[in-house]
C-alpha cells in the first residue's frame, strides 16, 4: 500500500508540473489543450510500475509520437469514421512493435487523433511532434526525477544475478524458451525474469537445507 500512495503522489505532482509547462508551450496552436488524455494513463504506467517495459522512456515517448503520427496519417486517409479508428490503432500497435517502443496509451493516442475533433486535424502534424512529443517528454523528466527521490530505478534495470548453487542451476537459455513454450507475452523482462527466477531458487535451497 505504501508504493501506492507514493506512486498516486508522484503521479499527483508529475501530471500537474507537465500541465503547467505545457500549457505555457501551447505547442500545435492556441485552440489545442494543453495536454491529452492518453497522458493520464502513461501516468499510472510510469508512476506504479516504472520496472514494466512498457513504461520506460523510449516507449512512452516513442509510442506516444508515433501512434499520433499514425492517427494523423490516417485520418487524412480514411476520414474520421469507424474504419479509420480502427486502422490507427492497429497500425500504432504495429509501427510501436516495429520501433520497439509498445506502449499501451499508444492506442488511445492514435485514436485522439482519428476523433479529437477539428482543432487537432487542422494542427496536423504539430500535434505528434509538438503537443504529444511535448506531453511525453516532460512527464518523462517528471517522473525521472521522481523516482530518483523515491529510491526507485528509472530507466529501469535489471539488479544482477548472483550465481549461487541454487541459482546456477538455472540458465537464461531455459527462461527464454520456457516463455518460447509458452506462447504468450508477458509485461516483464527476460533479464527481470531471471532475477525472480533465481531469487526464488536460492530461498527454495535454503527451506530444503533448513528442512533436512
Amino acid at each position: 500500500m505504501h508504493d501506492r500512495i507514493v506512486a498516486s503522489g508522484g503521479a499527483l505532482v508529475g501530471l500537474v508540473l507537465t500541465a503547467m509547462i505545457c500549457a505555457q508551450a501551447r505547442l500545435g496552436g492556441p485552440d489545442l489543450p494543453a495536454m491529452i488524455a492518453p497522458i493520464g494513463a502513461s501516468a499510472v504506467l510510469l508512476f506504479a510500475l516504472p520496472a514494466s517495459p512498457m513504461a520506460q522512456p523510449w516507449p512512452i515517448f516513442g509510442g506516444s509520437v508515433a501512434s499520433a503520427t499514425i492517427g494523423i496519417l490516417v485520418s487524412r486517409w480514411l476520414g474520421h469514421g469507424p474504419e479509420a479508428i480502427g486502422v490507427a490503432v492497429a497500425g500504432a500497435i504495429l509501427v510501436m512493435s516495429l520501433l520497439r517502443c509498445l506502449h499501451p496509451p499508444g492506442g488511445a493516442v492514435a485514436m485522439t487523433a482519428v476523433v479529437g475533433g477539428p482543432a487537432i486535424w487542422a494542427a496536423g502534424f504539430a500535434f505528434p511532434f509538438g503537443l504529444v512529443a511535448l506531453n511525453a517528454a516532460v512527464v518523462v523528466a517528471t517522473g525521472w526525477l521522481f523516482h530518483r527521490a523515491s529510491g526507485h530505478s528509472y530507466p529501469h534495470r535489471p539488479a544482477p544475478v548472483a550465481v549461487t548453487a541454487a541459482a546456477g542451476r538455472l540458465h537464461h537459455d531455459d527462461i527464454r524458451m520456457a516463455l518460447a513454450d509458452a506462447g504468450e507475452t508477458f509485461d516483464i523482462s527476460e533479464a527481470d525474469l531471471e532475477v525472480l527466477l533465481s531469487r526464488a531458487e536460492e530461498y527454495a535451497e535454503r527451506r530444503r537445507a533448513q528442512q533436512a
